[in-house]
């Protein structure tokens, strides 16, 4: 039992790189994503085709592939980064181009009919988006977001291949060390959790926002 429990310390450690990762990753690529929605639907032709290819590009190359260029290709022109700030980059990178994609098919599944209503009531851009059009994307995203969201958890391991201290490096290590598959376990576990959790919250949010359907 003490074995098990000096185990779980030790992973518990590891599990703080892991949750770093996820939490920042999660609150820089959301507003990022947002903009370059809006960005993929601009009329002005140049932005558009940028974030047309951007997105086509952090999604039809493999994380994994993402992460290894930023840790290994940006120092070789002169840009330095510590190994958390890469993991972060291609993380947000990588994930605000797939909640891009969210948020655009949300705001187009608005009917038109709310644009112009809102032009008709003289309301600004801004002014539309922020309080007709986002509130009822919110409704229509949040079921793809939380899949992204979990996605994200189980993608954090990828950082074991820039050597980072991460939850799933450090079970792998004491697995080596000690021919126990317990750690393994423990690691699922965390996992596991963390995925109830969320999915636990973004059912909540669910709830509280499908109310404007009534």
């Amino acid at each position: 039992m003490e074995k098990f429990f000096d185990m779980t310390l030790l992973i518990l450690e590891g599990a703080e790189v892991t949750l770093e990762i996820f939490f920042v990753t999660l609150i820089l690529s959301l507003p990022i994503g947002a903009l370059a929605a809006l960005g993929r639907i601009s009329s002005f032709a140049p932005l558009r085709y940028l974030m047309e290819f951007y997105v086509w590009i952090m999604r039809g190359t493999p994380l994994m592939l993402q992460l290894l260029f930023v840790y290994f290709a940006l120092p070789m022109v002169g840009i330095m980064l510590p190994d958390v700030a890469a993991a972060l980059l291609a993380f947000t990178l990588n994930y605000a181009a797939y909640f891009a994609e969210i948020f655009r098919a949300g705001i187009q599944a608005i009917p038109r009919g709310q644009y112009e209503a809102a032009k008709a009531l003289g309301l600004k851009h801004w002014q539309m988006m922020r309080y007709i059009i986002f509130p009822q994307v919110l409704r229509v995203v949040l079921p793809p977001i939380s899949n992204e969201t979990i996605n994200l958890v189980k993608d954090t391991s990828l950082i074991y291949i820039l050597a980072m201290n991460d939850l799933l490096r450090v079970a792998r290590t004491i697995v080596q060390r000690e021919f126990d598959m317990t750690p393994f376990v423990i690691a699922g576990i965390f996992y596991l959790a963390m995925t109830a959790v969320l999915t636990w919250i973004f059912k909540k949010l669910e709830q509280r926002y499908g109310s404007y359907e009534t």
